[in-house]
């Protein structure tokens, strides 16, 4: 498999992900246009998001912070969270179990 293989899909408005699904977890690679915004929400999968490139503002469980090209934020499950994209930004998410709604 090749990421430049995969097909791009447009989950939200600005974010743009080609996905990766294995038996017990997908793994996303983003390319979120600047000022994209994910509003606040949750689900059960836990989730690890590592900013490759750009500045990201996000929030977790009410505290905001903004992160940076190497930054890695663990999201457990069930617990509320929000991003905006401060500059375009390359971000991949892993979660587990599966994204089924995203295949």
């Amino acid at each position: 498999m090749n990421l430049s293989q995969i097909k791009s899909k447009e989950i939200m408005p600005g974010y743009h992900g080609k996905m990766v699904h294995a038996k017990t977890m997908s793994w996303v690679f983003w390319d979120v246009d600047q000022d994209a915004e994910v509003p606040e929400h949750s689900h059960v999968h836990e989730q690890i998001m590592h900013v490759v490139e750009g500045t990201f503002e996000f929030t977790l469980d009410g505290k905001t912070d903004t992160y940076h090209p190497g930054d890695v934020v663990i999201i457990p499950s069930n617990t509320a969270h929000s991003g905006k994209a401060l500059t375009k930004c390359k971000l991949m998410d892993i979660f587990s179990p599966v994204r089924e709604e995203y295949r």
